[in-house]
């Protein structure tokens, strides 16, 4: 029910949203709106204001605005208030309107989840140095080494583990060419990343350098007496250094009732201190939590939020840029396709994250719905704004046969697309 309820909500204010857009600036500009729908196909609650009938229809994948005079197919008066009476330049905004309020949404919502501050994961925005290298994957195969320094992926320069992650999720069983620097030099190798996990995610079997860091220090503990701090980042027990997170929780336990020295990194200085874990031998605690890397916390104002959300959603819009370029060009699995179950699925695990997780979704999906809709295929917005682009460097209208035709294909191609991903979805069910 949770799945359910929070996809309804996620879709419904993304569908509301964006045809909000559209119905706005239709009546900006007097144009007669007959019929405002979230969802399509049977009406189950309707009512009429201002001669503009507000409906809820069955299927909730998606929605519409009627506009009086909106197709020439229509028994069109030529009346003023018609959608084909106005300019080419009205009827643009009209069509663009719908994309850019999703895309405004997705900045809007995501300052508001960056406001909210966060931690996160340091090493994600730190040079992508292998760490560790996973035994029998791609990347052992093809002999990357701990301190390898990953300076390309097919001539794209990746500076951080964030954005080789995204280089190589869009890859999955695609070979691939990294660039790397070993002790200075530069070594050329080629692998192909595995697909893993639900979604097929591209991965080559390296992590980054981790240290572990200390969340938690509960009070009246061995932690607490002996000075430990949350954010404290081990660097070392009894003068062992690199150790994971649970490598050290190992020789907390093995050292029950004897004294341990922990060296910590605090302000950027080495700190060490002696604690000595309580309990059973095997089974000593120091009374802290550990997490396996360092994070660090982001807690910008108001408007730097919406400042990192601009970079954000501009980062993400270069991305699925490539992404839908790649589909054509096959670089991209047409198997990572999301289809309305996965979208659900999404947002269940989401809501069930939090608040912060749900709407961080709905900011991804906003702004994917909102590119989409621009894209140049007839049946979207952007197919629609591309005819008139036609029409006004011909400065002639295209005929009806033409545009039926043009409608059409479309229509074929938005099917093709949704038979795709619905296929996904059940093969990912089904897995």
């Amino acid at each position: 029910m949770t799945t359910l309820l929070s996809f309804l909500f996620v879709l419904g204010v993304l569908v509301f949203v964006h045809e909000l857009g559209h119905y706005l600036v239709a009546r900006w500009y007097g144009v007669r709106v007959i019929t405002f729908s979230l969802g399509f196909g049977p009406k189950i609650a309707r009512v009429t204001r201002g001669g503009t009938e507000y409906c809820l229809s069955l299927i909730p994948l998606g929605g519409y605005v009627k506009l009086a005079g909106e197709t020439v197919q229509e028994d069109r008066q030529g009346a003023p208030d018609e959608f084909l009476s106005k300019s080419r330049w009205v009827r643009f905004q009209v069509y663009m309107a719908g994309p850019v309020m999703n895309i405004l949404l997705a900045i809007v919502v995501l300052a508001g989840v960056l406001a909210n501050g966060a931690d996160v994961p340091a090493y994600l925005t730190s040079p992508p140095v292998v760490g560790s290298v996973v035994e029998d994957s791609p990347a052992a195969a093809a002999g990357l080494q701990p301190g390898d320094r990953v300076l390309s992926v097919d001539g794209r320069d990746v500076y951080t583990w964030e954005s080789l992650e995204l280089e190589i999720a869009t890859k999955a069983e695609r070979e691939v060419t990294m660039l790397v620097d070993r002790a200075g030099q530069h070594v050329s190798v080629r692998m192909t990343p595995s697909a893993v996990g639900r979604y097929d995610q591209g991965s080559i079997g390296i992590l980054p350098v981790l240290r572990p860091q200390i969340m938690q220090v509960n009070p009246g503990t061995p932690a607490e007496r002996a000075g430990l701090q949350p954010g404290d980042v081990l660097l070392a027990v009894e003068g062992e250094e690199g150790l994971s997170q649970q490598e050290v929780i190992e020789r907390i336990r093995a050292s029950a009732n004897r004294a341990l020295a922990v060296t910590v990194e605090r302000s950027g200085s080495p700190l060490t201190l002696t604690v000595t874990p309580e309990g059973s031998e095997g089974a000593g605690v120091i009374g802290v939590s550990i997490s396996p890397y360092e994070t660090r916390r982001i807690d910008p104002g108001i408007g730097e939020a919406f400042v990192m959300s601009l970079e954000r959603n501009w980062e993400s819009t270069l991305l699925i840029g490539r992404t839908l370029r790649g589909l054509f060009t096959t670089e991209t699995p047409v198997r990572q396709l999301m289809g309305p179950v996965a979208i659900a699925e999404l947002s269940g695990s989401a809501a069930q994250a939090g608040w912060v997780a749900l709407f961080n979704l709905m900011a991804i999906l906003s702004l994917n719905l909102g590119l989409l809709n621009l894209m140049p295929v007839p049946v979207l917005d952007g197919g629609h704004i591309a005819i008139l682009a036609v029409e006004g460097i011909a400065r002639r209208d295209l005929s009806l046969r033409v545009k039926e035709r043009i409608l059409t294909l479309g229509a074929l191609m938005i099917v093709l697309l949704m038979v795709t991903v619905i296929f996904n979805d059940i093969s990912r069910l089904l897995r």
